[in-house]
């Protein structure tokens, strides 16, 4: 699978995160555990919990499973899939920056253009997501780094003490894949706070436009077939 496909969407992944944590007041986009800690950690301290965690998990849940379906019908007619979902998914962060630009600073979460633009991302990673697990399960994660920094550190560990010239190889050719992912992750990360410090909403236009060009990747074209 293309390399530079799934470090767009890596990329892609660090900067939604992030800039939905800054701009809808802790939410997290791509990550149902931390939205479950952070609905956990509000009943803890008795603070009220914002719409927007509450349906967060359930709407992303329902767009993996829009997704999966959306798929399989697209695969039956013979069309790209990926390809297709990607567009998808580029819609979807277009809504959210649409509304963003609209609405401005989102005072709370709760207000429903803060609720709806949260949703679409919400729902433009789950579609990300399940893309990933079914075309992309060669790669890296795209909206996570936590497994692929747990691989780059076993691969350091074996490299370091070896074991043969294969498998050393092997480790080598992972190693700089992980290593690659976790850099765009970051970047995008780090692009995304740039981005919203020095231009508040204005910075979710930047993730529909990256997925665009990853849509039009010659990898993106697939023939629909189930992995």
């Amino acid at each position: 699978m293309d390399q530079k496909l799934s470090m767009l969407l890596t990329f892609t992944g660090g900067y939604v995160d992030t800039s939905g944590f800054l701009a809808l007041h802790g939410l997290l986009a791509a990550h149902v555990t931390g939205n479950f800690i952070t609905f956990g950690a509000a009943l803890a301290q008795g603070t009220a919990v914002p719409d927007s965690k509450l349906i967060a998990v359930p709407v992303f849940c329902l767009a993996v499973v829009g997704a999966r379906l959306l798929g399989d019908r697209l695969a039956a007619r013979r069309m790209p899939v990926l390809r297709s979902m990607l567009m998808v998914e580029t819609l979807l962060l277009a809504i959210a920056a649409g509304v963003a630009l609209w609405s401005g600073t989102f005072a709370t979460a709760d207000a429903w253009p803060a609720l709806l633009t949260g949703v679409s991302l919400v729902a433009a990673m789950a579609v990300q997501t399940a893309a990933h697990r079914v075309h992309l399960a060669g790669t890296p994660m795209t909206t996570a780094v936590t497994v692929t920094t747990t691989q780059v550190m076993i691969d350091l560990t074996d490299l370091l003490r070896g074991w043969s010239p294969e498998a050393d190889a092997a480790s080598r050719a992972r190693l700089y894949r992980s290593l690659g992912s976790l850099v765009a992750y970051a970047g995008g990360c780090l692009a995304a706070a740039g981005a919203f410090t020095a231009g508040g909403s204005w910075g979710l236009v930047l993730p529909p436009l990256v997925i665009l060009v990853a849509a039009g990747l010659p990898a993106a074209r697939l023939d629909g077939k189930r992995h």
